[in-house]
């Protein structure tokens, strides 16, 4: 059976991480075509990873690559464009988080990729990593009991590229930026269950000169089966990269993480290259990842889209799935902003979800 042909839309950090993906852990994938908003990179990008084809005009590498795949990982206010192109021109689609600005756009991308018969998928590489994963079909051989608590928390000091903290180009902080991960997982781990009420705080208490958005971030998210989610997240915290995930049951409690716990304890006087994402030195004592897009799950959920693509199969994360966590991250926007618990289903008119942070008594 021929190669499956993706097309990677963005030359940025998440982009290699998809490369070093394809390369290593999926070799029915080949990557044809790269696209970039400045030219330069977009041949850098291809010539650093050997593609044959690089673009600066999305639309000309969605129909004239010959991809059957288009992996989106550009900055979010073009995921709704890029998707509508793509589904347009006969391409399935996998696209990075979050799913898009607005539910307007999110339920437009749905129904494109509906009338075009091609598939979309949501990457939510937390539902993949092999760890929670693991902890996962712990808790559905009922090693923990009955869940009653989940707890997510992602927290490093800052975006790698200007764009995340604009708010007209992303959406929002911190909170679209990483908190839609633990959004996801908490869904993932109840099995898609719906959401009762959403109670939020946040604040920018780090980088107030370079964004509008929050920098932190607390999120309690109530679903109807009564377990309480919390979801912790932060632009804020120094030393690098820190997931790690608490499962709370009547019968026992998992802890895991995803980074310290999977890395060997360094110290090192004059430092050294890569410690882990994010660490912004590597002197004195450090945290060395080792496998990290693995352990990530990054290679598991782009195998799994590329295997349902080959065989005809439903996505296990859909746009659907994207589009429940972005309602939640309107209501925890909109929780914030008025400081009170925000009930579901929630659909407010605006055009950002941060608006109704920003300017909470104006988006009522």
């Amino acid at each position: 059976m021929n190669k499956t042909k993706v097309a990677i839309l963005g030359a940025g950090f998440i982009s290699d991480i998809h490369l070093e993906c394809y390369h290593r852990f999926i070799p029915e994938a080949e990557v044809v075509a790269v696209y970039a908003r400045n030219r330069n990179k977009a041949q850098a990008f291809a010539e650093k990873h050997h593609i044959a084809q690089h673009y600066d005009n999305f639309e000309k590498a969605i129909v004239e690559s010959g991809c059957d795949v288009v992996d989106i990982c550009l900055p979010n206010f073009l995921h709704a464009k890029a998707t509508l192109l793509a589904a347009a021109a006969g391409k399935h689609v996998i696209i990075e988080k979050p799913l898009a600005i607005t539910l307007e756009e999110a339920d437009a991308m749905i129904a494109a990729c509906q009338q075009n018969n091609v598939k979309l998928m949501y990457a939510e590489e937390l539902c993949f990593a092999p760890k929670y994963e693991r902890a996962r079909r712990l808790v559905q051989e009922g090693a923990v009991g009955e869940i009653y608590m989940l707890k997510n928390s992602e927290k490093h000091s800052g975006p790698h590229s200007d764009w995340f903290y604009d708010v007209n180009l992303s959406g929002g902080g911190v909170l679209m930026d990483m908190g839609c991960h633990a959004l996801g997982w908490f869904r993932w781990m109840l099995g898609n269950a719906r959401v009762s009420s959403v109670y939020a705080t946040m604040n920018t208490v780090l980088h107030q000169g370079r964004t509008l958005g929050e920098d932190n971030s607390v999120v309690i998210v109530e679903f109807e089966n009564k377990v309480t989610c919390i979801a912790e997240d932060s632009w804020a915290k120094h030393g690098g990269m820190d997931d790690r995930s608490e499962i709370y049951g009547t019968g026992g409690v998992i802890y895991a993480d995803l980074f310290m716990g999977n890395s060997a304890v360094t110290y090192s006087k004059n430092g050294y290259g890569y410690a882990m994402e994010k660490a912004d030195t590597t002197q004195g004592w450090s945290f060395t990842v080792f496998e990290e897009v693995f352990n990530q799950g990054y290679p598991h959920e782009l195998k799994h889209f590329i295997e349902c693509v080959r065989e005809d199969k439903t996505p296990v994360v859909t746009g659907e799935d994207g589009r429940a966590v972005l309602e939640i991250i309107y209501a925890a926007y909109a929780s914030a902003g008025s400081g009170k618990k925000v009930t579901l289903p929630f659909a407010p008119q605006v055009k950002k979800p941060i608006d109704l942070w920003l300017n909470p008594v104006a988006t009522e």
